[in-house]
């Protein structure tokens, strides 16, 4: 077989491999030996052929790899990244946080429209936004709108902007320039996007009406549920925080989903499974609803979180093993309301962690007293534990749950999590989800809940150029020198995992490859672009 005929702007580019995950013209995934070959200067996918050609079939002036047996996937679109620039770039920044994704085969990352300062909840804050990001990213970076209390009139205008969706919490945030929405907030936002080609998004927890909590004071400083044990322990803030949380907020959402009845509803970092029966009833019964969880709550569980270890605090928390068990066995259901899986990289200074000083590394010897001392998730600070004093708290609130800021780093490991706890799985004879369906779920489903799906999350000729090269037969050990985020803190180190990340194409250039010079990041400068084209799909 020759691909003598192929033409294209510029010189080919051609990877081939005896595995390649390809989207088929019914938009069904298919594994299977494949050549495809790339354009750099149009940063589009020429042709596929279902065969690995050898180099010879192609002109002299091609780049030829032959990459079997490892694996050829279209790059992953991470849909719930936070990079936190402007304002807050010391947690992470543009430059940083997409090096991080490039590293772990992420081709493009959306960015949350909060942690950053200003928010993205007005057409200014976005565009301050994107002039932040300029000739900063090493992959594509789309951006959320917010809703906000008083906001409503903003919302049309960043759809227009290219916002790829839009993000609210039913509960406090945790920085006070992204307040939560009350009902009215929710009906008027659902009333004004009806007829919008757009993804309503929440953080889906919600102060049920318990007798143990601590009432409105919630929304300022203290803990939703009056904690029970010492605030070391995982334990204690775990049951600060119960399903009912997630299923209140779900169930609240749903009660106003008739204003919007074609909407995209989504729920962002689902944890508790206890929403599962209800989302799919909601879908069962016509509601165009979905639900997305995340890497830490498939690959860790509270039954393994040291006391005191807060690397593991997120709102909602990770959960029982036993409640992983049964996230894992959704993903895997015919009828399954969970579509998606993210990273929630929502990282901050490891100051902020407030670790216990076993876990402390030596290059963080210095205290940001500037910083607002809040959770990503929830502001769960203790009454005891003011910002006038930060420095105090290093000592005095080490390993505190409830002090410390909420957030996983985890943005370009969802693959080696994925695929190791599947493999895993594998063995112990669960049901897991293939290689195929990690792309589904990582790569085609996410790009398609924001809108990108004509472009991105696929290997189709005229669909951009990204791949992923992955090795699944390569073991490795996580160490701080293998995270590419700006803040070296994460639950995951220490972690073995099985299958890595060795090269990532974006548009048809190469921008990483693993133990290449600087750093494994190829070229001289970042090739991202931020995804501003207004969405229609």
């Amino acid at each position: 077989m020759s691909a003598h005929g192929i033409s294209g702007d510029g010189p080919l580019v051609v990877l081939a491999s005896t595995r390649a995950v390809l989207t088929l013209p019914d938009d069904s995934l298919v594994l299977t030996p494949a050549t495809i070959t790339l354009s750099a200067a149009t940063g589009k996918i020429i042709s596929i052929f279902p065969a690995v050609l050898p180099k010879t079939s192609f002109p002299s002036t091609a780049t030829y790899h032959d990459y079997s047996p490892r694996l050829l996937l279209p790059g992953i679109v991470d849909a719930h990244v936070h990079l936190n620039e402007p304002g807050r770039t010391e947690w992470e920044g543009f430059y940083s946080g997409t090096r991080a994704a490039a590293s772990g085969g992420v081709t493009t990352v959306i960015d949350m429209p909060l942690n950053a300062i200003p928010p993205t909840t007005t057409l200014s804050g976005f565009k301050e936004k994107l002039a932040a990001s300029r000739g900063q990213c090493w992959v594509d970076v789309g951006f959320y709108g917010g809703i906000i209390p008083g906001n409503a009139s903003e919302l049309l205008p960043l759809v227009e902007a290219g916002a790829r969706g839009f993000k609210g919490f039913l509960i406090e945030s945790g920085v006070e320039e992204f307040p939560a929405v009350s009902s009215t907030d929710i009906a008027l936002a659902m009333t004004t996007l009806k007829d919008t080609p757009t993804t309503l998004m929440f953080h889906a927890e919600m102060i049920p009406p318990i007798a143990d909590s601590v009432g409105d004071a919630v929304l300022h400083s203290e803990p939703p549920l009056a904690p029970h044990g010492e605030l070391s322990r995982y334990s204690t803030f775990l049951e600060s925080r119960p399903p009912a949380f997630e299923t209140y907020a779900v169930e609240q959402i749903l009660s106003l989903a008739e204003l919007a009845p074609d909407l995209h509803l989504h729920i962002v970092h689902l944890s508790a499974i206890e929403c599962i029966p209800i989302l799919k009833k909601a879908r069962q019964d016509g509601i165009n609803i979905t639900a997305e969880t995340c890497f830490h709550y498939l690959g860790l569980s509270s039954d393994n979180i040291e006391d005191g270890d807060t690397r593991h605090k997120c709102c909602p928390p990770i959960r029982s093993q036993t409640n992983q068990d049964r996230l894992w066995a959704e993903l895997s259901a015919d009828d399954g309301c969970i579509k998606t899986i993210v990273s929630d990289h929502s990282p901050c200074t490891p100051e902020l962690k407030l670790l216990p000083e076993h876990l402390q590394h030596a290059e963080e010897d210095t205290y940001q007293t500037n910083m607002h001392h809040s959770d990503s998730g929830i502001d769960m600070s203790l009454p005891k534990y003011s910002i006038d004093t930060a420095i105090s708290l290093k000592v005095e609130g080490q390993g505190d749950f409830f002090a410390a800021w909420g957030g996983v780093s985890s943005v370009g490991l969802g693959l080696p999590i994925l695929y190791t706890a599947a493999t895993t799985r594998a063995a112990q004879g669960d049901t897991v989800p293939s290689i195929v369906d990690i792309v589904r779920m990582c790569s085609q489903a996410t790009a398609k809940q924001v809108g990108l799906g004509h472009r991105k999350g696929g290997l189709k000729v005229g669909m951009d150029a990204d791949v992923c090269v992955f090795d699944d037969d390569d073991v490795w050990t996580l160490h701080t020198g293998d995270m590419r985020w700006k803040n070296k803190c994460s639950p995951w180190e220490g972690h073995t995992f099985r299958g890595r990340v060795q090269e990532t194409w974006l548009r048809g250039q190469k921008v990483f490859e693993l133990g290449g010079a600087n750093a494994g990041f190829v070229g001289a400068r970042p090739v991202g672009e931020a995804i501003v084209e207004k969405r229609t799909e």
